[in-house]
């Protein structure tokens, strides 16, 4: 039966003593599509969400996050800590969203 790993954004998970193992993290770069950008840039005149971007954010989160727990999966954690997500600009029209947090074992 396959174990799931505790994730939490907290610096521990109560009622459990913790070993430390490492960063554990998670990327994916992703650009933009012209296509997108032309209805977007229709979308910004009359205002709303722009579904197609909220998307395209929610599926790279979801990628970066599955890489982290992956990774911590092959290292044999039981959970992670201090998760976050980051982001950043790698050049124009593209983008990394990182996941990344502390790989522990429950002791």
């Amino acid at each position: 039966m396959e174990q799931k790993i505790i994730v939490t954004t907290g610096n521990d998970i109560p009622g459990k003593k913790l070993r430390v193992m490492g960063i554990v993290r998670g990327n994916t770069v992703r650009s933009r599509h012209i296509g997108r950008d032309i209805m977007a840039s229709l979308k910004m005149i009359i205002g709303g969400e722009i579904k197609t971007f909220t998307d395209l954010i929610s599926k790279s989160r979801d990628e970066a996050y599955n890489r982290m727990l992956n990774e911590a999966t092959e290292l044999g954690a039981d959970g992670i800590i201090a998760m976050r997500f980051g982001t950043s600009s790698i050049m124009a029209g593209s983008s990394e969203l990182l996941a990344y947090g502390t790989a522990v074992k429950f002791v």
